[in-house]
């Protein structure tokens, strides 16, 4: 195969005569390159001189002094900024000693089991039946929670803080409408750590968030991080035992696990923003946490009169949305529609109840209350839920095609 060469450089082939000129018109060279670079180095530093004599003064005029005294440029130590994980480590420090464990046991019935088909009672004894968590909100003892892990009230509770301690507790209230209790550590003791509740205003998708809680009823005070996956949401969850329809909740991605439920949810600040309450069992981390201000709500409510109280109108609805509106033939494609349910016993309005007394009739639309639009985003319950048992709101109706006005006294739910 042919490959391209160089041809080899030999110096005895040139003649000595060459090699003069050569060197003499080297010689010429260098000094022609010797007198451009002196006088470029001359003009350099004249126009140098020149131009820092006009930016000077336009410095002077500008009232800028250049003295010796003063540094144009001052140097600083770096201070590197905190990071998200050195903010998650703290907030777990603070917020740990508040949170705590909590230990359900029951009187059950002891059986021995004689043959394949035959269990003879031998008294009863008492054992853990669940667990779940809660975290303390108040130096006297008082704890936040959900509904559905201290549901049963033939049950003791006992709650197990973060240094081990156990104490009993009491049931403060159930809230009636949203998953939540609230309770009373049976102690002496005023100086319990505490955790301090934020606001849901600020709380925005993609934040982080951090759940803390009794995973699976063994693992105290678990950590799990992730962000704010959702607001507003709307899900039916149960319990085994139970069934609720949880709205304008929070959903995140921070894993929660069984025996998580009651505990909190927190924001970067250490803040409660909510309380973990369910996960969706056939998603892979689907979580949900009920509102914090919801829960300030009863807290406030407990203080001041012992107990939770809401609001009630009595009566049984579907929100109308624009599906709805075209599969029902409705007129409009926002409010509530009064219908009954589908066995007897789901009336459209509850008997004797404040709808009841004010006329409001099945098939009923309920536009508005109190002027404000009624829609997904402005839910009845939500506007209901603003008020307390006695007061009186105005709702617009639709009535055939007719727009009424009724005034309704609210009653107190039971």
């Amino acid at each position: 195969m042919t490959m391209y060469q160089l041809p080899e450089f030999n110096p005895e082939k040139l003649q000595k005569p060459e090699i003069k000129k050569m060197l003499k018109e080297g010689r010429k060279a260098n000094f022609s390159i010797l007198i451009f670079f002196i006088l470029g180095v001359i003009v350099g530093l004249f126009f140098t001189f020149y131009l820092y004599s006009d930016l000077r003064q336009e410095i002077l005029k500008a009232g800028v002094s250049l003295s010796n005294e003063q540094k144009v440029i001052e140097y600083h130590e770096y201070i590197p900024q905190t990071t998200e994980e050195e903010r998650v480590i703290n907030v777990v420090k603070e917020a740990t000693p508040a949170v705590v464990s909590i230990v359900i046991t029951k009187e059950v019935t002891v059986y021995s089991d004689y043959g394949l088909f035959f269990r003879i009672p031998q008294g009863t004894e008492k054992r853990q039946v669940g667990a779940g968590s809660g975290f303390i909100v108040s130096s006297d003892g008082m704890i936040l929670t959900n509904k559905h892990v201290v549901e049963d009230e033939k049950a003791e509770y006992t709650i197990i803080t973060n240094d081990d301690k156990e104490y009993p507790v009491k049931i403060l209230a159930r809230d009636p409408v949203q998953d939540i209790a609230i309770l009373k550590i049976e102690s002496n003791v005023n100086t319990f750590p505490t955790l301090r509740l934020g606001k849901v205003s600020s709380i925005q998708i993609g934040q982080t968030a951090i759940a803390i809680g009794n995973a699976l009823g063994q693992f105290q005070n678990t950590v799990s991080v992730g962000v704010i996956s959702g607001l507003g949401r709307t899900v039916t969850a149960s319990s085994g035992t139970t069934t609720e329809r949880l709205e304008d909740i929070i959903q995140t991605d921070a894993a929660i696990n069984p025996g998580n439920s009651g505990g909190p949810l927190l924001n970067l600040m250490g803040e409660v923003i909510g309380i973990n309450t369910a996960v969706a069992a056939s998603g892979e981390n689907i979580g949900f946490a009920i509102p914090i201000d919801k829960a300030i709500r009863g807290i406030e409510q407990i203080k001041s009169t012992g107990k939770i109280s809401y609001p009630f109108l009595g009566i049984r609805y579907v929100l109308i949305d624009e599906s709805v509106a075209k599969r029902l033939e409705l007129p409009v494609s926002y409010g509530v529609l009064i219908t009954k349910g589908e066995t007897i016993n789901e009336k459209a309005i509850t008997p004797d109840s404040p709808a009841q007394k004010a006329g409001l009739q099945e098939n009923d639309i309920i536009l508005e209350m109190n002027g404000q639009l009624i829609n997904k985003n402005n839910s009845l319950a939500s506007l209901i839920s603003k008020h307390n048992p006695g007061d009186t709101v105005s709702l617009k109706i639709l009535r055939n095609g007719t727009e009424l006005l009724k005034n309704v006294v609210l009653g107190e739910w039971k």
